[in-house]
């Protein structure tokens, strides 16, 4: 296979590269080896060929044969995952099986890596991370107020694979492919099997040409799907291409892979990751059992390159919406490497009624979160508005009123205490 990462091959990268028929996690690109120290400086605290105990039982008993090394290629994890019913109901109980319908794949397929699966397999079927990404019969009921485009994105997308909502930010939709498919995705008519879209190099152009003809764009996030199941030698030309456009002055990606495919951060990746900085990562996490050894190895490998780690979280019934579950979360997380960021109210997508809690059960999880933990472990708790009005943060009320000309303010214990809002006369 070419070799993309050779001096002269990021102009031949944009003729050459072409999107395969298979999902684009599935390819194989070959990287050339870094030097020793590189990888040594990277990799320090563990080897690529680590395992946590729950991943090596997970993996003698449902993949004998398979050795640690190839189950630390992120292309085994992706060809070997969970995809049919079949498989769940063999790995998680007959209980599954039941709940998964041809009509649940229309809606949202079923993906969930060997190592995502290795966390949930003897877990009761009320455990948090099993309910976020085994099917349930309740996504079959559409609720009032549930769209399956409740952003309203496709509105805001001048063309195919952007968004372009806020005046100075993008949304650069680079695949339509994850790893592992939440129940609750907002952008279930994206991957959907209906409307499934793994675009390639040649369907971001035209997004080339419209961040490049817009010079009010100075942030690009980019998502999907999941950028990072893309190769690494389409990751690089992706953000080559962006880094070309003078007025782009940070890159964001947002993802899911260092929490359901830790292995997918490879030394290598992170080599050319670190090449275009400012760049920014937020990762999607959900619960504090996905901070695992691998998860940790991952976010670690990417803090040393430099590059700021963000958590955005979906607040979810049943799955992280109680006080101790979101402390727990959100201060593993810092002592990750990453901040807490965003602290989302579930989208209203078709099928989400039995995920979504009451707004108020937000406010009073950062109300029980202020004060009482570091403020770097508190997240800004928002809603998405529905119809396109992106997002609008939600706080608890602290500002009581006033008296005189004093502002009374309520603290974290409930005491209020007073300031004066009016500069008097210091002549």
């Amino acid at each position: 296979m070419k070799n993309y990462f050779e001096e002269d091959s990021l102009d031949s990268i944009r003729g050459d590269i072409r999107e395969e028929d298979e999902p684009p996690g599935f390819a194989t690109d070959e990287v050339p080896d870094e030097t020793e120290s590189s990888v040594a400086l990277i990799n320090s605290k563990h080897s690529i060929e680590s395992i946590a105990p729950t991943s090596l039982k997970f993996l003698e008993t449902w993949f004998p044969g398979t050795s640690i090394k190839e189950w630390n290629k992120w292309q085994w994890q992706v060809r070997n995952s969970i995809t049919n019913s079949k498989e769940l109901s063999r790995l998680i109980g007959r209980k599954s099986h039941s709940d998964f319908t041809t009509e649940n794949n229309d809606v949202l397929p079923l993906r969930i890596t060997p190592y995502y699966a290795s966390l949930i397999w003897e877990t009761p079927q009320d455990h948090p991370l099993r309910k976020t990404v085994v099917p349930s019969l309740a996504e079959m009921i559409t609720g009032p107020g549930e769209f399956t485009d409740p952003l309203h994105e496709e509105d805001d997308s001048p063309i195919p694979n952007l968004v372009h909502r806020y005046p100075d930010r993008v949304l650069f939709l680079a695949t339509g492919f994850c790893s592992t498919y939440c129940r609750y995705c907002t952008r279930t008519h994206m991957v959907s099997q209906k409307d499934k879209c793994h675009t390639g190099i040649k369907d971001w152009e035209e997004a080339f040409k419209y961040i490049a003809a817009h010079p009010e764009v100075r942030d690009v996030l980019v998502s999907g799907g999941d950028p990072l199941t893309l190769p690494d030698a389409q990751i690089e030309y992706l953000l080559t291409r962006l880094r070309e456009i003078p007025h782009v002055e940070i890159i964001r990606i947002g993802t899911k892979v260092p929490v359901v495919l830790p292995m997918r951060i490879t030394p290598q990746l992170v080599s050319i990751l670190r090449k275009f900085h400012p760049l920014y990562i937020s990762i999607h996490f959900t619960h504090a059992s996905e901070l695992t050894m691998e998860t940790t190895q991952a976010c670690e490998r990417l803090a040393n390159a430099g590059i700021p780690l963000g958590s955005q979280t979906v607040l979810l019934a049943g799955v992280n919406d109680t006080t101790e579950a979101m402390k727990t979360l959100m201060q593993g997380l810092l002592k990750t490497r990453v901040r807490p960021y965003y602290l989302y109210q579930c989208d209203p997508i078709p099928g989400s009624a039995h995920f979504r809690t009451p707004v108020s059960k937000g406010i009073e999880i950062i109300r029980s979160l202020r004060g009482f933990t570091t403020g770097y472990a508190v997240p800004q708790y928002v809603i998405d508005a529905p119809g396109g009005g992106g997002k609008i943060p939600l706080l608890p009320e602290y500002l009581k009123g006033k008296e005189g000309n004093d502002l009374l303010l309520e603290n974290f214990e409930g005491k209020t205490y007073k300031y004066p809002d009016v500069i008097g006369d210091l002549q």
